[in-house]
């Protein structure tokens, strides 16, 4: 989107060619069948115009009123697929693909406490992003454009539920989620019944395939990353059981075969992509073109599964001492002091999953998918707040679920869950140092202050010789890629 304020004066919106366009204002929506624009100029010259998920539930939204002088942008609670929002010049200009302001963006003007929070993975929710002047657009939130400029409005934090409840006699709780969850799941955006699933083997993924059967779609596919090696092979079996129980046409992925620096992939040919995207791009990218092949509208995914299940307090929760980052630089160090401000309040959604959904639903819109998390939606949250500890302690009630369903003890609660490690491990040993070392010849973060270049030498000379390369290396690998690429 790009927006005049001088174009609202007198709004003349036409359509053509995929945008609507007055004057040298543009909007254009997402390339993606499952959502829609709903352009409503009754009361001219204030003008709305929505974009949604084409379902009658409760549907993901980002609205846009414009009248003379002043528009005003608004989100809805499900954070699928973030804007970006940054203004000059009397524009406001907008995007979900953070690449397409990149005439906006600079190097030079990164937000310090931003940097230190990617590089000690203090990861926080907040409308900053890592570069000056561009906001990302969180749950609920709003934005205003006028002659002044732009401002961000964060809502009231969100209600939740503090303590479990107490189950009334009779009440069977894994058919209550049963329910829900397929009934979530039946809603979805899809006019072709064309859809797919991200399968790991997982309880959380396992669980949402079992309710993608039950809605009895048209066409259903699967998709997942095999991890490799003992516990690959595991994976592998587990998977194969839900495919077969499920009757999905799945398809499969060596994630060895493309793991972080990959040649080939986005970092190593260093398109234009976010600095704090997801480390598993490579890989994932990869699954998403398989599923775009195959014409699937909508990917179901296991995303907030480990966030309702989690057995804590609201009130008391404290948050993990960080690993220190011995190649912390002197201004990435001081802006540690800043890490908590300036952050967006209580969401519905939890936390940890809107921040995984920014980093990985938006290569889902580029392939022309739309990403749902049934687990993360607010009636599926809400029903795992009231649930007893015992029910979500081990993830209890998501796996009987896969038990009743007849599938085995090894595929309900494997001894040995997946992981990514393996593939991390071989794209920095691999890829990752000879990238470090042309970063330590000419670096963005070195220069600006927020690495140490010889703490950052001495440890990828450490790291050749190790038994295993420190993960915290792809912190400061990816971000210092991801800078370059915007450049």
């Amino acid at each position: 989107m790009r927006l005049h304020l001088a174009d609202l004066q007198e709004p003349r919106w036409r359509s053509e060619g995929g945008r609507w366009i007055n004057g040298k204002s543009w909007i254009e929506p997402a390339n993606v069948s499952t959502l829609v624009m709903e352009v409503n100029d009754d009361q001219a010259p204030r003008v709305r115009v929505r974009v949604k998920e084409c379902k009658r539930d409760e549907a993901d939204f980002v609205e846009l009123t414009m009248e003379p002088g002043q528009a005003r942008l608004a989100a809805g609670v499900f954070g699928t697929a973030p804007l970006y929002l940054t203004e000059k010049a009397g524009e406001l200009h907008a995007s979900w693909d953070l690449t397409l302001l990149r005439p906006h963006l600079r190097a030079d003007r990164l937000v310090a406490r931003v940097v230190a929070r990617t590089l000690t993975r203090q990861h926080r929710y907040t409308s900053e992003t890592l570069f000056q002047g561009v906001y990302r657009l969180t749950e609920r939130a709003a934005a205003t454009f006028t002659p002044s400029g732009l401002s961000i409005h964060y809502p009231d934090p969100a209600e939740h539920v503090l303590e479990p409840r107490t189950l009334r006699p009779g009440v069977e709780p894994l058919a209550a989620l049963d329910e829900l969850l397929t009934d979530v799941i039946r809603q979805a955006p899809t006019a072709t019944g064309c859809v797919g699933v991200e399968l790991s083997g997982g309880a959380d993924s396992g669980n949402v395939a079992l309710a993608v059967k039950a809605a009895r779609f048209p066409q259903a596919y699967s998709f997942g990353l095999l991890v490799g090696g003992n516990t690959g092979r595991q994976q592998r079996e587990r998977r194969r059981a839900l495919v077969e129980h499920c009757g999905f046409s799945d398809t499969a992925t060596p994630a060895i075969q493309h793991p972080p620096f990959c040649p080939g992939g986005v970092r190593a040919l260093c398109k234009p992509h976010d600095p704090a995207g997801a480390f598993y791009q490579e890989a994932f990218d990869v699954v998403r073109e398989q599923a775009a092949a195959r014409w699937c509208e909508v990917m179901f995914t296991g995303s907030g599964g480990d966030e309702i299940n989690a057995h804590h307090s609201r009130t008391q929760a404290e948050l993990p001492t960080p690993e220190p980052v011995p190649w912390l630089g002197v201004k990435a160090a001081r802006a540690l002091a800043e890490v908590n401000e300036y952050l967006a309040p209580i969401p519905v959604l939890p936390v940890p999953t809107l921040m995984a959904f920014g980093m990985h639903n938006p290569g889902f819109l580029r392939a022309g998918i739309w990403p749902v998390s049934p687990l993360a939606h607010p009636r599926i949250v809400r029903f795992m707040e009231q649930l007893p500890h015992e029910h979500k302690r081990g993830k209890a009630l998501f796996r009987e679920r896969i038990r009743r369903a007849g599938l085995p003890e090894w595929v309900a609660a494997p001894t040995e869950p997946e992981n990514f490690l393996a593939v991390l491990e071989k794209g920095l040993r691999s890829y990752g140092l000879p990238v470090l070392d042309d970063m330590l010849k000419e670096s963005i973060l070195v220069d600006l202050g927020y690495v140490d270049g010889k703490a950052l030498a001495k440890a990828g000379r450490n790291a050749d010789s190790a038994p295993v390369v420190p993960d915290l290396l792809c912190d400061v690998l990816a971000l210092e890629v991801g800078l370059q690429s915007l450049m």
